[in-house]
């Protein structure tokens, strides 16, 4: 039986918060105690605000954000965690690469390309463009074969359409799916093909990146024709539960899509 989905014991958007208060603290030079005396609170207070467990108020912010040099950013941030209120997605600042990397599993499903976490460098130039979104994109694979901590675990779910739509050009195609057989051979990752003919890209709707994190708690990024969204949203994540099942029961088997990658090399990119 799989075990019970948790809420998330840290609030994403919380922890977001979180991390940029103490990159604005740091940058100042000054120490947790400080800032607890300035605002009247505790250490263990400003603690827990900087990593997303306790939500100060926002007199806390108004006392501190001059104190840091902060500009106004993070009353700024503070006013859009407060009105988006953990409901309707985390703000737009909110970054999912942070928690990408703090993740313990993350399951995605692509219908279109093959998932940023598996391009190679050419492939990803071809969506990407400036050499610096292209290098953020590499250094964020880094998760699946680091040594400290532990290598994430990756489950993909990719469409073959995403194999067999040309990107750049043939030796880039080529290069690409030969680098999804080396990545799935890795005991961290998992990559399954679903076929055309089973119907579920038009089940499961857009792409997404559902992240377990070592709590258990979820995390969801979902593509929509707008922009990325991040939710923890129950009713969002029991639906991707649901189009995770379905992938799961029509994707063919590791070994199998294996074989169908190197087939697709040999018939149309060779």
């Amino acid at each position: 039986m799989a075990s019970p989905r948790r809420r998330a014991l840290t609030s994403p958007a919380l922890a977001a918060f979180g991390r940029q208060f103490r990159r604005y603290r740091e940058r100042a030079g000054l120490s947790q105690a400080r800032v607890g005396q300035r605002t009247n609170k505790t250490a263990s207070f400003v603690s827990q605000v900087e990593s997303g467990k306790k939500r100060c108020k926002r007199e806390f912010v108004e006392i501190m954000d001059p104190e840091l040099r902060a500009g106004g950013v993070l009353l700024n941030l503070y006013d859009d965690l407060a009105k988006d209120d953990g409901r309707l997605g985390v703000p737009t600042w909110f970054d999912w690469p942070e928690v990408e990397a703090e993740a313990n599993v993350l399951t995605w499903w692509e219908h279109t390309i093959i998932p940023g976490l598996l391009q190679k460098e050419r492939y990803a130039r071809a969506f990407l463009g400036t050499d610096e979104k292209v290098a953020a994109r590499m250094s964020r694979q880094e998760i699946l074969t680091r040594d400290v901590p532990a290598p994430t675990t990756l489950l993909a779910f990719v469409s073959e359409n995403a194999l067999t739509t040309l990107t750049g050009s043939p030796e880039i195609m080529r290069e690409q799916l030969e680098h999804l057989i080396v990545m799935s051979e890795l005991p961290n990752v998992t990559i399954q093909v679903v076929v055309h003919d089973d119907g579920v890209p038009a089940a499961t709707g857009g792409a997404f990146i559902l992240a377990t994190m070592n709590d258990r708690s979820e995390v969801a990024y979902l593509e929509t024709t707008v922009r990325g969204i991040t939710t923890e949203d129950e009713n969002d994540l029991t639906g991707l539960a649901q189009a995770l099942r379905t992938l799961g029961s029509k994707a063919l088997p590791a070994t199998m899509s294996r074989e169908m990658i190197r087939k697709v090399i040999e018939t149309k990119w060779t």
